[in-house]
């Protein structure tokens, strides 16, 4: 539903304000209909030219929040289907919505955000459809007979926050009989209904409410709210006063000195105010069109002393279904994994975000390329990452090379770091384009999203192409490379120790090898054997290039290694040697991260592969900057953007990009489940499981489980007076490769079973 719209757009035709760092009123939008009879169903369809929330009779329709989302909106807009049988009553209703800007016309991006990028007015589109008992229907829409008012959100932007006037409620507004005759007609809009399409991926939702840990007063003397976890979402508040007193809520990911720290957001205001109607009972406020990135609030202007439990964190993400875990008797590392599932939460927010809180929170190819092989054993992401890859796939059909965007959706943005004009190629950015869609194969086994997705994947790899030219080797120029490696400067995030045409070779031989083993899949030959080819040749070409001979490499960094030995680079007779050099560079590094975005999520699995499986524990477990739990020792509770964006002494680091919730660095989650817990797919969808963990790191025990698309795996391991103890659960139509240190693999099928060997002291 519904198959055509015979929908009106509807608006109040009031344009914003231009002013730069304020919020935009939302609109109340109104009409009535009736019923006529005993009603058997009644099913919504409905969506907006912003961000809605939609009253039917006085009650609000779903339990979503900012719908209807952010697609690529001029070639994919959303809309939600609600059965609202049970809001009907016979005779008179009435139905109404909150519109307010949104993605689809408030700032977003850089410098502040760009205004109305989609358009310059909101709108409400919706089709209800009633059918009786008797077997006739009705078909309720917006149209030229809706009226609309402005409302008690007065101001609301995704950036700047939320303000609201409660003494501005019109009562029973949604209900019908309510006097609207003060109220102004709406204007009709010209819409192209051809690009909606029905929900395909998990709405945002409340998923979690958060007390606050402590209260403080500030070295300023302002109150100060930790709720003892970075998070994503908004304050709900219980408060009583006078009509009139205006409560102020600010957020941050960080203090500093004691008080908020905002530099971090940039030009993101990040602040809500509620204006209080007087009810002598109380009254309590949630915002409806914002959210925030926030460990920490302060609160002004309360009225009373302030109780704790009379503010709560709302959590908010799409709503997806947790299919991992992992713990072990590390409780560093148990925290790191926490992080890492924290960041991903707050930052899957309809859209695989790069950050949650300053004035950017775009779709970053780069950031979900590494991080998907993590998401997609957290959370079950098949339908989030395919209807994002989908816009993915729309934005790139727009440039005449087939070169995907850095970020999805695309907009039009000044990003603040030297990049060419118009969509340039980024080497592991664009590669999304290939890369997440055979993750999402290797873990859910449905070769839909291959077959759905391979003009996008054979597009950018034929752009490479001819971009490479003969030669094969590409990159030169400005590009991302490993971006924000330990060695770049504050102001200069890309100025990395891995020469970025090295990156982007690697990357091409990588994306062609994928495509050719998708083309094989999909059993198109001609292409399977074009792109083995393609591969085989880019591979000659970063040999002739990078190589030096004897698997040594002419570039020596933890990144060149790392992407050398993971995309197979390399000779078989060179791997034991390249892999002793990366050992040897780590060692050299006192185990401190070396790599940046593109090394990360690789420089483990580097190791492991070449038998120095100690010395990626050693990595894992430094406490010393840069390290993964020197952000735990900390304090943090998400994963950074920088290895240091908080420095020892406790400043906030200096460059302009300083998130405290970036989840591309928590890559590393992946190595921990297939290697700490030794759980992985053998075969796409887990039809058939690798469990071959390798204990080390001082580690007594680990495990991790996973709802696979045949079922829950379970796999555990101890060790035990020089005894390597493990238990293993395999689901119904799935078999398992049992590979423990020192003994022959085993094949085993579905049911619980144990395994022991010997592991002694010196093989930990």
């Amino acid at each position: 539903m519904p198959d055509s719209w015979t929908a009106h757009a509807i608006s109040s035709g009031r344009a914003g304000s231009t002013a730069p760092a304020a919020g935009r009123p939302a609109d109340l939008l109104r009409g009535e209909f009736t019923v006529r009879g005993a009603v058997a169903a009644a099913e919504l369809a409905v969506t907006a030219l912003g961000v809605y929330e939609l009253e039917i009779n006085g009650a609000v329709v779903g339990d979503h929040a900012l719908a209807p989302g952010w697609t690529s909106y001029r070639h994919r807009h959303r809309y939600q289907v609600f059965d609202v049988t049970a809001l009907l009553t016979d005779g008179a209703n009435a139905w109404g919505a909150h519109v307010a800007d949104g993605w689809y016309r408030g700032l977003l991006g850089f410098n502040g955000g760009t205004r109305d990028i989609y358009g310059d007015r909101t709108g409400l589109l919706a089709e209800l459809r009633i059918t009786y008992t008797d077997g006739t229907a009705d078909t309720v829409t917006t149209g030229a007979d809706w009226r609309w008012s402005p409302g008690p959100v007065t101001a609301s932007g995704l950036y700047e926050g939320e303000e609201y006037d409660a003494r501005r409620e019109p009562a029973g507004w949604s209900e019908p009989g309510f006097d609207d005759s003060a109220w102004q007609p709406v204007q009709v809009l010209e819409f192209d209904t051809s690009v909606l399409f029905r929900a395909d991926s998990p709405p945002v939702r409340r998923t979690e409410y958060v007390a606050p840990a402590a209260v403080t007063t500030s070295p300023t003397g302002r109150t100060v709210i930790d709720f003892g976890q970075n998070l994503v979402g908004r304050l709900r508040i219980r408060v009583r006063g006078a009509a009139g007193h205006t409560v102020t809520l600010r957020h941050t990911e960080v203090l500093e000195n004691g008080d908020l720290c905002t530099r971090p957001l940039r030009h993101a205001t990040a602040t809500d105010r509620y204006t209080l109607r007087g009810d002598v009972d109380g009254e309590e406020w949630e915002p409806r069109f914002t959210f925030h990135g926030f460990r920490h609030a302060e609160i002004e202007n309360w009225p009373g002393a302030l109780d704790p439990a009379d503010v709560t964190a709302v959590v908010l993400h799409s709503d997806l279904r947790r299919t991992g875990w992992f713990s072990c008797s590390d409780d560093s590392l148990n925290r790191l994994h926490d992080n890492v599932v924290w960041g991903m939460r707050g930052n899957f927010l309809d859209v695989p975000t790069d950050c949650p809180q300053r004035d950017e929170r775009l779709g970053w190819t780069g950031d979900v390329q590494v991080f998907a092989p993590t998401a997609s054993f957290l959370y079950d992401v098949g339908d989030f990452l395919r209807s994002w890859l989908r816009d993915l796939a729309a934005d790139q059909s727009t440039d005449p090379d087939g070169i995907p965007p850095v970020f999805s959706p695309d907009i039009p943005v000044v990003v603040p770091v030297p990049l060419p004009s118009g969509n340039p190629p980024m080497a592991g950015w664009c590669d999304a384009a290939v890369i997440v869609p055979w993750v999402l194969y290797e873990r859910y086994g449905d070769a839909q999203v291959l077959r759905d997705q391979y003009p996008s994947m054979r597009a950018w790899v034929d752009a490479v192409e001819r971009l490479a030219g003969p030669g094969r080797v590409w990159g030169e120029g400005f590009q991302f490379g490993d971006w924000l490696d330990p060695a770049a400067p504050a102001d200069d995030p890309g100025r990395a120790m891995t020469p970025p045409t090295l990156v982007a070779t690697a990357c091409f031989a990588h994306s062609a090898r994928l495509l050719a083993r998708t083309a094989e899949v999909l059993e198109d030959k001609a292409d399977a054997d074009r792109y083995d080819a393609l591969a085989d040749s880019v591979r000659a070409a970063f040999r002739d290039r990078f190589h030096t001979g004897g698997g040594v490499l002419e570039e020596e960094t933890q990144t060149a290694y790392a992407l050398a030995l993971c995309f197979r680079l390399l000779e078989d007779d060179e791997r034991a040697e390249a892999g002793r050099r990366l050992a040897e560079l780590v060692t050299e590094g006192g185990f401190r991260i070396g790599t940046g975005f593109l090394g990360t999520p690789l420089v483990c699995d580097a190791l492991t592969e070449t038998g120095h499986t100690e010395t990626a524990y050693r990595l894992l477990t430094q406490r010393s900057c840069p390290s993964w739990l020197y952000q735990v020792d900390m304090g943090a509770t998400t994963v950074w953007e920088r290895w240091d964006s908080l420095r020892p002494d406790g400043t906030v680091n200096p460059g302009d990009m300083t998130s405290f919730n970036h989840y591309a660095l928590g890559a590393v989650a992946d190595w921990m489940h297939r290697t700490v817990a030794g759980l992985a797919p053998a075969e796409p969808g887990y039809r058939r499981l690798l469990i071959r963990p390798r204990p080390g790191g001082g580690l007594t025990w680990a495990g991790a489980e996973h709802d696979t698309p045949f079922g829950r795996v379970e796999t555990g391991w101890q060790l035990t007076g020089g005894t390597l103890l493990v238990d293993l659960l395999v689901p119904p139509h799935v078999t398992a490769l049992v590979d423990l240190p020192g003994t022959d693999p085993v094949e085993v099928g579905r049911g619980r079973h144990s395994f022991h060997t010997p592991f002694p002291e010196a093989a930990r």
